[in-house]
């Protein structure tokens, strides 16, 4: 009877809010919980030496097998263009009308391939680095960026031999080729953007990826990499006109544009959808931020399931 009376009576359970006060005492925080947005950028600038030499070290491990190495970061879009310019430029007579057509279809060729590999690494770089991601702590943003300047690296590479192709072909050097740089920039923060877009959408659903080849290859017909959207819109009179500037406001088109006019001294401004500079960095701000933003409301899921 005593035992009985002695025995204390049972407590409830501690409610959520009991437990999070608890937590909160101690120091304790939810694991992998979202930092805030100013938080979250802190981070990834602390880790800026990291997405470097990830970047570079993808880059370098890229060709690794093959025999030619890092020779092939340049033969592939030249290459491509070899094939482009057969279909296009002979079989369907794109060169016609299209002055310097090789400059233009190569540089045409590299600018889209920054964009489209951007896109593809992208896609994959949350679900194709789940051992990383559930191995390690860090911005989660740091993979998709990492992989867009790998992308950039390789471009880089490239265009010492769009140089020479575009002296081979009497294109001369002029003050115009400084505007490259600018257009890069804003090339760049654009693929980021749309790099983490498509990150959070692959991390989510990982057949997206086996679905972006043949949105990359409609985006890439409709850009002008190939052929003059100036030159097509000149022949096709009976055209709505709302068909000619969205084609010049796509920004694929957009940044292609921007650099074959600072390149090739035959691409006039007036090839140039009005305000183009404007459009350009309009989509920089919106893919850039607006993916950044994107991407960040679900750190906390990566990695997870």
């Amino acid at each position: 009877m005593s035992q009985v009376l002695d025995t204390p009576p049972p407590t409830a359970p501690p409610t959520d809010d009991g437990l999070a006060a608890l937590a909160a005492r101690h120091g304790l925080a939810v694991s992998g919980a979202r930092p805030s947005l100013s938080e979250y950028v802190r981070q990834l600038w602390a880790r800026r030496h990291f997405i470097t030499a990830f970047s570079t070290a993808k880059l370098t491990a890229q060709y690794s097998q093959a025999k030619l190495g890092q020779v092939w970061q340049v033969m592939t879009p030249l290459l491509n263009a070899a094939v482009y310019y057969f279909i296009f430029g002979v079989l369907l007579g794109t060169k016609r009308n299209v002055p310097d057509y090789v400059p233009f279809l190569v540089t045409g060729v590299f600018i889209w391939t920054f964009t489209q590999s951007s896109i593809m690494a992208g896609t994959r770089a949350i679900s194709g680095n789940l051992g990383l991601v559930r191995a390690l702590h860090f911005p989660r943003a740091a993979l998709p960026i990492s992989f867009a300047l790998q992308q950039l690296q390789q471009l880089l590479f490239s265009m010492a031999a769009l140089v020479v192709i575009l002296l081979c072909f009497g294109v001369p050097i002029a003050a115009s080729w400084l505007l490259a740089i600018p257009a890069l920039v804003l090339q760049s923060t654009f693929n980021a953007g749309v790099s983490m877009i498509m990150a959070r959408m692959g991390a989510k659903t990982p057949d997206i990826a086996q679905l972006m080849p043949f949105v990359l290859r409609t985006w890439m017909y409709v850009s002008g990499v190939m052929w003059s959207i100036d030159k097509l819109a000149k022949g096709h009179h009976d055209w709505p006109s709302w068909v000619v500037p969205v084609l010049q406001a796509n920004p694929a088109a957009v940044y292609i544009d921007l650099m074959r006019y600072s390149l090739i001294d035959s691409f006039h401004a007036s090839q140039l959808p009005h305000h183009v500079w404007a459009l350009a960095v309009g989509w920089a701000l919106v893919a850039g931020i607006g993916g950044f933003i994107y991407f960040w409301k679900a750190e906390e899921t990566y990695g997870r399931g």
